[in-house]
């Protein structure tokens, strides 16, 4: 067994240790095109939002209510042209309801306006709205920019 080396005529055969490489950068092109193809079509941070259109006449006459972020809030009738619907601010949540109550008992007709400042939580303007609703108020509005 020890002689089966010259047995082959003294050569020693050497292994082919290189790996051809192209097909593979071929096959990672090709995957990395399909990835930047498929990603702009996938947004999955995307809120398909609905979009609302400007009111055609807007009310003459409307309760505003003003909500600030440190929870304070102020309360009056826009419109009014005997200037007695003068905002009035109110400390807190139960004393804007009790506001809107007797404004809404006052001239039940008188739909609301919440404007919102865009650093309150979502949650504390539904909680308005579905208070006002629970009043029997049926024309709530959200004030926005133009």
């Amino acid at each position: 067994m020890a002689g089966n080396s010259s047995m082959r005529g003294g050569r020693s055969r050497k292994f082919k240790s290189e790996i051809n490489v192209v097909p593979y950068i071929d096959v990672m092109l090709v995957l990395l095109i399909i990835f930047m193809v498929a990603a702009p079509l996938t947004n999955p941070g995307v809120i398909n939002l609905p979009t609302a259109a400007k009111s055609a006449l807007p009310p003459t006459e409307y309760i505003q209510i003003s909500l600030k972020p440190d929870t304070s809030a102020t309360i009056g009738v826009s419109g009014k042209k005997d200037g007695s619907g003068e905002a009035q601010k109110v400390g807190g949540r139960s004393a804007l309801m009790q506001k809107l109550r007797a404004l809404h008992e006052a001239d039940p007709e008188l739909p609301v306006m919440i404007s919102a400042d865009k650093e309150i939580k979502y949650d504390e303007v539904i909680q308005v709205i579905s208070e006002a609703k629970k009043l029997g108020i049926n024309r709530v509005g959200l004030a926005t920019k133009q």
